[in-house]
Order: structure tokens, then sequence, then C-alpha cells
């Protein structure tokens, strides 16, 4: 990664000398650009992260483009059709005279249907078939490897029923002006979509809020439900029908079109919330569930009808949630809406324009570094005893990284599309999905299977594969450049390595073992000691409250998974950078160390600012803590960066050696 001729990756005339790096790391490198820079009115929040989005955005938009739509009708074929296919969904999506002259008919003969059901029986049929095609059900279901078992799929079956993000904005104090206008968005939407008039939507808007507020009071809270071990329920189709009798599963599955044989056995995920909402599913409820029902389809349809209604709906889940005044350019959404239905199409195209090959080899000797610099941290760690080490060992062996693209490409031969049909596109894409997801179980696991597209500006650690994901539209600037001395990107890139690697070590993951099975393969001692730590990190963080959030603080909890990637990853991203330079003195580069470099760049990738009810939202439902935390309050505990800018007490970054946590 070294190069003489190599640039520093930092832009000095970004960094701002009216705040000290010493106090605050993250101003110093993003004040200037905070100062200077106002949200995009279709934002919540704005950042790195959102700037290469939109990039890719472009770039996607490009290359849908590049075909011209097919004229309506249905077009079906493989891999030779998939730049119609593509074509043809976009088309449908953007075609808004066609959108507003149908209105809401699309959605006519769901909700005629939805309106005559005369029975409990009859309602979960309809939900069942309406399941099938993207409609929200009862609960939230999806296809992994078996915790128990990661050589085979299963069924996971969740809590759901809500509209609102999360069961405690139907109990909180600090969301009873949300919960006002949820009332009142649900019986507009009602009205806009010909549901019912004034009164009447009114009415049901009530009654399908109360039963959502009934769902939501034995559904698990956002800490409780990151809990593997808890989550991890097996259950035979006899026994998830003990623990639901109100609802028949096997008329469920039927209607659904689904595999009573995918359902033998699933995971259970959270049982008290599963029985919770079958024990709602009473005649006395009819009434309510209708409602329920109805608001069901009209709000997993209004993006996809007519410009007015497609906007209300951004009215409450975009504004009042978010913050955001105006909704996101329709082509915009109609790539997202795209990239949602066919993702690795467009994905395959944007690797053989914008993605450098060498950029794979770069991030190859990086993970490199960064496995090698874990391996010897794990060897030297006092907290932990030999044979918790050697198993650690032995999972970190095991790690399988992916840089860049798939292996092989996804099918979508079994889709059909048409340009004139957007409701109905979402839907046979919801079916083929449907179908896909719930043919793999009985299968053998298909480890080249990504669950990103290449131009996703993210990256992710699968517990369940032991892999670490790191997809193309990510290994670019402010995170990597291959251009830049070997400081910024381990800062950069190799923090995020270190990130997901650390997953893999965090309070969840480390209960899997290398091979993704859920399993206790620590010592008894040494599980206390690293709870004895990862409790110091919980107890940082819950005294910190974000800039715009009126003193509401971190739920130290809720982020501990995601904050031990942090530090693990930036704490072995410098060793790994060390490790790099082969016993070398880093080089001094635009008047910057190695060090300094090395920790500008970290800061330099969480820039961002959000507006306040964007981080109200986050603050309650995000496993991630602030951007200005995950920068600031993860240097605070690594000596390297106390060296590098000889922080004193007193210093707003200064903390003191004895309440440094050190994990990994």
């Amino acid at each position: 990664m070294t190069n003489a001729a190599s640039v520093s990756g930092i832009d000095l005339s970004e960094l701002d000398p009216a705040v000290r790096p010493q106090d605050d790391l993250f101003r110093h490198v993003n004040g200037k650009w905070i100062e200077r820079t106002e949200i995009p009115s279709d934002k919540a929040r704005y950042g790195s992260f959102a700037v290469l989005a939109e990039n890719a955005e472009e770039a996607v938009r490009d290359i849908i483009t590049g075909t011209e739509a097919p004229a309506p009708g249905l077009i079906e074929g493989g891999e030779s059709r998939e730049a119609d296919k593509v074509a043809a969904l976009y088309a449908s999506f953007m075609d808004t005279e066609r959108a507003d002259h149908l209105g809401a008919e699309p959605i006519a003969g769901d909700v005629a249907r939805a309106r005559a059901v005369s029975s409990i029986p009859e309602l979960i049929s309809v939900v069942a078939e309406l399941e099938r095609q993207g409609v929200s059900g009862f609960y939230g279901m999806f296809v992994d490897n078996d915790p128990g078992d990661p050589s085979r799929y299963i069924v996971f079956v969740m809590q759901g029923g809500l509209g609102l993000p999360d069961e405690s904005y139907y109990r909180e104090e600090q969301f009873a002006a949300i919960r006002e206008q949820y009332r009142a968005h649900i019986a507009r939407m009602l009205d806009l979509a010909g549901v019912a008039e004034a009164d009447e939507a009114e009415r049901l808007a009530q009654l399908a809020y109360d039963l959502e507020r009934r769902i939501a009071a034995s559904h698990w809270d956002k800490v409780a439900s990151r809990d593997i071990q808890k989550l991890y329920n097996l259950r035979t189709l006899e026994g998830l029908q003990q623990i639901t009798p109100r609802l028949d599963w096997r008329a469920y599955l039927a209607d659904m079109g689904a595999p009573e044989q995918a359902f033998a056995e699933v995971v259970a995920a959270q049982p008290e919330a599963l029985a919770g909402l079958a024990e709602l599913l009473v005649d006395e409820e009819l009434e309510a569930w209708r409602a329920w029902l109805l608001w069901s389809i009209v709000r997993g349809s209004a993006s996809l009808l007519s410009q007015q209604i497609s906007r209300a709906n951004f009215d409450f889940y975009g504004t009042a949630l978010t913050g955001a005044p105006e909704q996101r350019e329709r082509w915009r959404r109609g790539v997202s809406f795209v990239e949602g239905a066919m993702g690795e199409a467009v994905g395959r195209l944007y690797v053989e324009r914008h993605f450098d090959e060498n950029s794979k080899a770069a991030m190859d000797e990086l993970v490199g570094h960064l496995i090698e610099a874990y391996r010897d941290s794990i060897q030297r760690l006092e907290w932990m005893g030999p044979d918790t080490r050697r198993r650690a060992l032995d999972k970190l062996d095991r790690f399988t990284p992916k840089i860049g693209y798939p292996v092989k490409w996804r099918d979508y031969s079994a889709l059909a599309v048409d340009s004139g049909d957007l409701l109905g596109n979402s839907r046979r894409v919801a079916e083929v999905e449907f179908a896909r997801e719930l043919g793999k179980v009985g299968k053998p696991i298909d480890r080249d299977e990504w669950f990103m597209t290449p131009q996703t500006v993210n990256a992710y650690y699968n517990p369940g594969f032991n892999e670490i994901v790191f997809p193309a539209a990510i290994l670019q600037p402010p995170f990597f450049d291959a251009s830049w001395d070997a400081a910024a990107n381990f800062g950069a890139i190799g923090a995020v390595i270190g990130h997901e690697i650390g997953h893999g070590f965090d309070d969840q993951g480390s209960r899997y073992d290398g091979e993704g099975r859920l399993t206790d393969w620590w010592t008894e001692e040494d599980r206390a000691a690293f709870e004895q730590l990862t409790k110091a990190l919980i107890g940082q963080y819950n005294a910190l409250s974000p800039e715009g959030a009126d003193g509401r603080p971190v739920n130290g909890e809720l982020t501990i998974g995601e904050n031990i990637g942090d530090l693990s990853g930036l704490e072995i991203a410098w060793k790994a950078y060390l490790r790099s330079l082969g016993g070398d003195q880093p080089p001094v580069i635009d008047g910057l160390t190695g060090a300094e470099r090395f920790f500008l760049a970290w800061a330099q990738a969480w820039q961002q600012k959000s507006r306040p009810e964007e981080t109200v939202r986050l603050l309650t439902i995000d496993p991630h803590s602030p951007n200005e935390f995950r920068c600031n309050q993860i240097v605070r505990n690594l000596a390297p960066f106390h060296e590098a800018y000889g922080t004193n007490p007193g210093d707003g970054l200064w903390l003191d050696p004895a309440q440094r946590v050190s994990i990994w």
C-alpha cells in the first residue's frame, strides 16, 4: 500500500483551524463543510455516504436509460432480455401521466376485497394472498441459513403488523405528536385513495391505529430484538401453530401459495409478539382488522399510485418522521424501484463501467493486513484465555472476504415486466422474490449469493456465512483511493474493513463460530471479561446526546454492536497500518504525520449533518450511533490518537487512560 508518489488523501483547506482536533476531531475535519452545506430538501441527512449514493444513482440512471423502453406488454425471457426489462421497469415508474390518470384504480380490486371481508378466516385468506404480492402481512418473514445448522436454509417468522417505525412510537410520550399526525395521515390517505370519505375515513383510521397499538403492546423493544440467543426459537409447524392457535397456518400458507414443507421447521423469533397478534384474530376485532387491511393496502401501494397520493404518503413518512421537506426527484425514485427489482442486472453493467479491478487487488492487500493485525491482537489479549483464543483464531481463519461484485449474477428470467403496468410490475417482482426465497429451503446453501448490490454504498458482515462484503460503490473517496498514501486508506476503508470483521466478534456476532453456527464457544470467565468491557462502552455512549436531539441520549445497549465494530475496526486498522510499513517510519506528507493522516481520514469518512427529526428517529431505532460520536468517542479510547495530538486533561476528547476501553 505504500507508494512514494502517494498523496496524503487529506484536503488541508477543509480543516477548520478554529476547532482543535484535541477537542472535536469530527468538527475539526468537517466543520467547514457543515457550516456551508445545506441539507438537500429531499434528504433527512446528508454526508459522505449520501454523496456517493447520489453519484451511484446518476451512474445507474445512465445505464437504465441507455436502452429504449419497449412498448407496453409483458416482457419475458432470460439474460438477453434483461436490458429491456430494466428499461420497462423504469419507464413504468416514470409514466406520471398514466399514474395520475389511473389514480387509485390499480388497488380498487384489493380495496373491494378487503371491504367485503366478513369473517376472520376470510381476513386471513385475503392477507395471505396479498402478502405474496408484497403487501405487508401479519408478520415479517424471511429466509436465511439456520443459526443452529448453518448448512441449511430456514424461514424466520418475526413480529410485524405496524405502520410506525417501532413499538416505542405507540407508547412513549416523546412521540405523542407523531401519533396524532399518524392517525390523521391514515384518514387522509384512505380518503385520497377513494376508500372512504371524511367522517368514515376518520373512523377507519382510528380503528386501524388502535389495532396497531394493541399489536405493538406485545412487540419486543429494539434492544431485545437484537439478542440472537433470545430470537433463536426453533419450532415445527405444529409448534408454531401452538404459539398462534387462532391463526390456521396450513390454510394461511395454502392461500399464500407457500410450500408447506418450507415451514416444516421455522425460527419463531419473538414468540410473545407472534402470539400477541394472533390473540387479536377474533370476531370482536373484525371491523378493526378490515380497517387495518385497507390501510395496509393503501400504505403498501401509495408510492406507485398518482403523484398526489405518493406525495401525501411522503408528507408523513418523509416530512413528519424525518424532517425532509421534499420528495426525491422522480427519476431517483425510479432508479430505486429498478434496483429493488433487478439490482444485480444493473450492477453487472455498473461494474463493467465504473469498477477498477486494481481496486480489488488493493482491497485484497488491505484485508490481508487487517486479518493479520486481528490475529496478532487476539494472540496478545490479556483478558482472554487459551481455549477461547484458539476458537477466536479459528473463526478468523475462516472469514471469507467478498470485494466488488458477485462471482455469479442473479437470474431474472422468471420475472415478467410491462412498461405500462407499474403496480403490476411491483406485484410480479414481489411474487418472483417470494418464490425464490422460499425455494431455497431444502436446497444447499449458496455461499456465492450477495445481499447488497455492487452499486450500494455500504458494507456488511454476515454471521451465518462468516463473510465480510464490500460492494464496488464504496471503494472510492472518501473511503478509498489507490493514489492515497496508505495511512489515509487504512484510516478510512481499512477501518470499515476492521469494523465488519469486528462484527464477527461483537456482542452478537461473537456468539457464532467460524462455520456460522450459533454456539457457545467461550469459557464463562472470558465471556464475563468481555461483557465487563462492553458494559463500560455502553456506559460511555449512554452519556452522550447529539446535536439536534434536544438532550435525548444515545442508547448504549442498542448501539453496542456497532460501537464494538467501530472501536475494534479503528484500533485494528491502526495496527494493520503499522504492519504494512514493514518496520519503516511513516512518511510526512503535506506536513502531516502518518498518524494524523490516519485519524483525519477516519473523521472525513463520517462527514454528515442531519435534521432534528431524523436525529430523534435514528436514536430510537438505529443500532448505529450518530456520526459525530462514531468519530469522536472512538478516538477518545485510542492511545495512538492521544499520542498523535498530544492531548491533555481538559481537552474535549481527553479520556483518562483508566477509563479507555480496548476490546479486540
